[in-house]
């Protein structure tokens, strides 16, 4: 990430939030963080780590785009 593109006001969430707002497990996150596919923690001390929200949140919403963009439509089935 580039350094000029960092907010002012950046807020920091632990990993129990980031699972609640993406709804992945914990694993699936370092393995998606390890691919380059899910945004990396920052370290905030020698036993502490947090994502930054707004980094988060934009990866939710780039989910979503690809989700709604007519090169996806069919591609999922409809639950029962």
């Amino acid at each position: 990430m580039n350094i000029a593109h960092i907010p002012d006001d950046v807020e920091f969430i632990k990993i129990a939030e980031v699972r609640r707002m993406t709804g992945l497990s914990t694993s699936t996150i370092y393995e998606r963080i390890l691919a380059k596919q899910f945004p990396a923690q920052v370290k905030l001390g020698p036993r502490s780590v947090a994502w930054v929200k707004s980094e988060v949140q934009a990866w939710a919403r780039e989910r979503v785009k690809a989700a709604r963009s007519p090169d996806n439509q069919g591609d999922s089935k409809p639950s029962k």
